[in-house]
């Protein structure tokens, strides 16, 4: 299992937010790129990039940031946030993106999805992101009935290799993630899964690396110095995955 160090961008800084909630943000830098440099140094070998304005308003304020990444860094990274349109996953990949990443669009407009994953194949990936295993959509602001399990299931017969997995209910809130859910989610797909909310201990990573996950997103718990990236790999390395 892969470590993917999170950075959310928010007027080309670098922010995290509690929740989704855009009023309760805390800035760590105002150069994302020291943060991802040293996300690069720590022996990351993918990194998670949101671009919160984009999921706001649609407004690819950090572009500039994604391109200069792409100029600076060795190591790949995924984008989410505002992607809702080929002329936009099309902007973004060419910014530097190795992978985008799609939310509520995936969900409410399927044909868009599959025309994507048609076009642009593995670099497509899907956030499903939900409460009590029924997906929420619109920021995390919109629930669904929509069952988890069975969203995964359609979208796997669109072709989709990869998808971001996050209870809400965990997220930022430094309290372990859900393994429940994962485990039901690498029983029911043969999906790559990345579980993002609430990975607080290397005990965390490491039962999701058990369980068979592809990837655990980390951000706040490596920005609160509550994990440590490099040793985190380190330990990761030192065992065998079931994947």
């Amino acid at each position: 299992m892969i470590i993917l160090p999170a950075i959310d961008l928010k007027d080309n800084l670098c922010v995290r937010l509690t929740q989704g909630d855009f009023s309760n943000q805390k800035i760590y830098a105002s150069n994302p790129l020291d943060i991802a440099y040293k996300f690069e140094e720590d022996g990351a070998t993918y990194l998670h990039v949101i671009d919160l304005n984009g999921a706001q308003d649609e407004n690819l304020v950090n572009l500039k940031t994604i391109q200069i990444f792409k100029e600076k860094l060795k190591t790949p990274f995924q984008v989410g946030g505002g992607i809702r349109s080929l002329e936009t996953a099309k902007r973004v990949l060419d910014a530097g993106a190795s992978r985008i990443i799609l939310g509520t669009v995936a969900i409410e407009n399927k044909a868009l999805l599959q025309r994507l994953i048609q076009v642009y194949g593995s670099q497509i990936v899907v956030s499903i992101d939900a409460r009590k295993r029924k997906v929420a959509i619109k920021g995390w602001t919109q629930d669904t009935e929509v069952d988890v399990v069975e969203l995964c299931k359609e979208l796997e017969s669109f072709g989709l290799e990869t998808i971001v997995y996050t209870d809400i209910e965990k997220d930022g809130m430094l309290k372990g993630p859900n393994f429940e859910d994962y485990q039901l989610l690498v029983k029911s797909t043969r999906m790559k899964i990345i579980a993002s909310g609430g990975i607080t201990t290397y005990d965390d990573l490491m039962k999701l690396n058990e369980i068979g996950l592809y990837g655990a997103i980390v951000g706040k718990a490596i920005y609160e110095n509550k994990i440590d990236l490099k040793e985190a790999i380190r330990c990761l390395q030192n065992v065998s995955s079931p994947v």
